[in-house]
């Protein structure tokens, strides 16, 4: 099931990206324009929720990270619910500590932390008619990865035919900073969970299958993830 289908959320998603094509690049709108200059415009609201972390710890979460390969921007967190802040939370499962849950229903992902609790991210899904439920596993992880267009794409979209051949990593690529390759039973079911670099995608049905998470919460989760870790993913 994660197979199919998988050509049209490579194809949906790197569609959503290259109609920010300008002058033959890439637009990725959070990464070239992301600041925190929206961060006064949400100090009420920061401070009065008790569903997401304080204003001033998002500030810090999700910060410049000017040591990766290429420098990330801080997140423009006024464009990003509270509720969809990195923190930990109490989550029973069954599921060994370690073990990814995506819960597309709520637009959350999980790390299983082993002790009733979990660390929760918020992220973009699977629009409606393209969502997915089942297990896999990261077969495969990488920095900064190549992107490939699929033929599919290519035919839809000419102008992607510039990089049939791959682009290389960086701000512009579309798979973000790290990207998490999830397989089952020995093969790459093509579908990943990536670094997203727009913030005002996170808690909405955008992809037709993959999972995005802000760049800062990915490279976190990638961190602790190591190959063969279990996916959950639940039904929505």
């Amino acid at each position: 099931m994660i197979r199919d289908g998988w050509d049209a959320d490579v194809g949906d998603r790197r569609d959503v990206a290259l109609r920010g094509h300008r002058a033959g690049i890439l637009s990725r709108r959070s990464f070239l324009g992301g600041s925190v200059a929206g961060l006064g415009a949400l100090g009420l609201a920061g401070c009065a929720t008790t569903d997401g972390l304080l204003l001033a710890e998002a500030a810090t979460v999700y910060g410049p990270m000017p040591n990766e390969k290429f420098p990330i921007p801080a997140v423009d967190i006024s464009k990003v619910n509270p509720k969809y802040y990195r923190r930990t939370v109490r989550y029973e499962t069954k599921e060994a500590a370690g073990t990814i849950i995506v819960d597309p229903g709520n637009y959350y992902v999980y790390r299983v932390e082993g002790d009733g609790s979990a660390t929760r991210y918020g992220a973009n899904v699977g629009r409606d008619g393209f969502l997915w439920s089942g297990d896999a596993y990261v077969g495969r992880k990488s920095e900064w990865a190549t992107w490939t267009p699929p033929r599919e794409m290519i035919k839809r979209q000419p102008e992607a035919a510039k990089y049939a051949r791959g682009m290389p990593g960086g701000l512009d690529n579309p798979l973000g900073a790290r990207t998490l390759h999830l397989y089952q039973n020995g093969a790459y079911t093509l579908y990943t969970i990536y670094a997203s670099s727009d913030p005002e995608t996170i808690g909405s049905g955008i992809t037709s299958g993959c999972v995005g998470l802000l760049s800062q919460d990915m490279i976190h989760l990638y961190a602790r993830t190591p190959v063969k870790t279990k996916v959950v993913v639940l039904p929505a």
